[in-house]
């Protein structure tokens, strides 16, 4: 792409998520030296919700990054392997990783509410998923939901988590499984075409609609080698986030022709409902609290929320940020 396209595609960008916090944005940008390096490996995942770090390209470009690559690779074990730089990471699952002592740190919370479980006949609540199948490309999410309602995650549920999403999906399509827990697209998909019923949605039922599902999170030894580009990179992440909020349609748009999804309609759908909007508002500590809470109390982690926070988290950078980015 030439030079004055991309920078008249990234000033478009940066004018969508709202005039207010330009002006800061560019001060505190020029206030800073050049990141310490110059590439930057993000993970590749079958969920848009993680949209935010796949338009991020132009606002990483004009925070000094020349190559930015995403990688095929599962989000919290990428990056606790240095397989990837950061990622979107689910909060259970960055809370279990850390308390395996894996080199993860969460930056900053990016939304709420994406994930929605799905039953089928019989199926109305999560207690009742007690004795049923239950695919899931993220079973620690899972489990949290489960052990929330008192269901034992290892005893009372079968959990079907071997192959890809779209053979989950397919599975729950064909009665071969009894609840799905599926992620955007799938979620909007399986709701269009009336297959099963939404039992929790996350982007309006209480508790799960409270707290971000999902965070950002970079690997440990980067974020200490390397703290101007770590925020840097958080920095365009959150302005990918506002965007998201404030032009969905342009976002799904950009989804599909970078070929992160195939269907329009469904991205499109998944970018208007999920709270993008939130990061400044709510406390990702909460969310990690909450989550690993869950876990610790159905004895799938042996750390407390205390030292998972403490070990595994780093709010300075976006403490920063929300100085910087008010509007």
């Amino acid at each position: 792409m030439p030079i004055t396209q991309t920078r008249r595609r990234f000033l478009s960008i940066v004018g969508l998520t709202g005039a207010a916090s330009v002006l800061p944005f560019r001060q505190a940008k020029a206030a800073e030296p050049p990141p310490e390096i110059t590439t930057v490996r993000f993970s590749k995942f079958p969920a848009i919700c993680f949209a935010p770090q796949y338009v991020a390209d132009e606002l990483l470009r004009s925070e000094g990054f020349a190559d930015i690559r995403y990688m095929d690779q599962a989000p919290s074990a990428a990056i606790a392997t240095g397989a990837v730089d950061f990622s979107l990471s689910f909060a259970p699952q960055l809370a279990a990783a850390v308390d395996t002592g894996q080199a993860v740190t969460a930056l900053s919370g990016v939304h709420l509410g994406c994930f929605e479980l799905f039953g089928s006949e019989g199926i109305h609540s999560i207690t009742d998923l007690r004795g049923k199948s239950v695919g899931s490309l993220d079973p620690v999410l899972a489990k949290a939901m489960v052990a929330y309602v008192g269901l034992d995650p290892i005893k009372d549920v079968r959990w079907v988590v071997t192959g890809s999403d779209t053979s989950l999906k397919q599975m729950f399509t064909e009665g071969k499984i009894d609840a799905y827990l599926a992620l955007p697209p799938a979620a909007q998909e399986l709701r269009r075409r009336q297959i099963g019923h939404v039992v929790v949605n996350s982007v309006v039922d209480r508790p799960w609609s409270e707290y971000f599902c999902c965070l950002l999170a970079g690997n440990r030894e980067f974020v200490r080698e390397h703290p101007i580009a770590t925020k840097r990179v958080l920095r365009a992440i959150l302005k990918a986030s506002d965007f998201c909020a404030a032009e969905p349609a342009r976002v799904a748009r950009q989804l599909v022709d970078r070929g992160f999804t195939a269907q329009y309609d469904y991205a499109f759908q998944a970018l208007s409902e999920i709270a993008y909007d939130k990061w400044r508002e709510y406390d990702p500590e909460d969310s990690v609290r909450f989550y690993a809470l869950r876990l610790r109390e159905a004895g799938l982690i042996k750390s407390s929320p205390q030292k998972i926070i403490a070990e595994g988290t780093d709010w300075r950078f976006l403490d920063e940020l929300k100085r910087e980015l008010k509007g």
